[in-house]
Formats: structure tokens, sequence, C-alpha cells
């Protein structure tokens, strides 16, 4: 998206100098390409913070895999019912509490796993495509220090 298409002309200085405008935008540029990208591989944002939460730390109930992916619990529900329908995620009672279920990352949902870490790597290029490698490193330090912040000050 262009300057133009945002605002119908060039912002003024004053607007390029509010960092959350420009954070704003670029995450809405960014989301756009990783979206557009994924979904050339019929995949989703969702499905690929699913599954890498599951490869990484292990088999979770719906519960703690929402937790572990910011995805709300009613979102997620579709989530794994898509990855299951595919064959990427299995959904199992809970040995320890048959009220709930426990969500596991198959085989076929890790070589998926692998095809979308490839993806992500070359839409990651494709967002971060101005900067160079010190630069990606620094903005990433730099919004992962923003975050923190923030969760901070709402977990009090």
């Amino acid at each position: 998206m262009t300057w133009d298409a945002m605002d119908d002309h060039h912002p003024s200085a004053r607007l390029r100098r509010l960092p959350s405008r420009m954070l704003s935008i670029v995450a809405m540029q960014a989301d756009r390409l990783v979206s557009e990208g994924l979904a050339r591989v019929d995949a989703r944002k969702w499905h690929y913070a699913t599954l890498v939460a599951l490869n990484e730390a292990g088999p979770a109930s719906q519960a703690e895999l929402s937790k572990r992916t910011g995805i709300y619990r009613s979102d997620l529900v579709a989530v794994i019912n898509e990855l299951a329908e595919r064959g990427f995620v299995e959904r199992a009672p809970d040995p320890y509490d048959r009220r709930r279920n426990v969500v596991t990352v198959t085989e076929a949902g890790r070589r998926h796993l692998r095809l979308l870490d490839k993806l992500i790597t070359e839409l990651q290029d494709d967002v971060l495509e101005p900067l160079t490698q010190p630069e990606r490193e620094q903005l990433t330090d730099l919004l992962a220090r923003i975050l923190e912040h923030h969760s901070r000050s709402r977990a009090s």
C-alpha cells in the first residue's frame, strides 16, 4: 500500500514522525504480504502459529495452546479443526482430565511446518527488503522490547 492509498496524498512530515502511525501502516502492509503468501499454499498465519507452538513446546490442551499462540479460544477451535482435517494435528481426550482435549502435531504437520518455515523466511525478506541484516536484527530487538514492556504493563 502506498502513501497515496493511505491518505489520498503524501503525509506531512509531522505524520511521518509519529512512530505509532508508522508502526500501524507497516503492520497492515506486513500482515497483507504474509497473509497473501500463506494463502498461496492454502495456509493462514494462525495455522503457522499453532504448528510452531505445538512443535516447540509439545502437545497442549486447547486452553494452553490459546495462551501459547495468543489466538482466542473460540478462534482456535476453527484453526484446530482445519489442521485436523488436513492431518496436521490430532486431537484426543486428555488422559488426566477426560473433559478436555490435547492437541498434538503429526508427522505430516511437521513436514508442512518445514514448508511454511521456508515460506515465512521468504515473506520476512519481502517485508524487510529495504533493511540490511543488522538493521533487521535491531528492528526485531526494538519491537520485542516494546512488546515486552506493554505486555508487562497489561499484566500488572
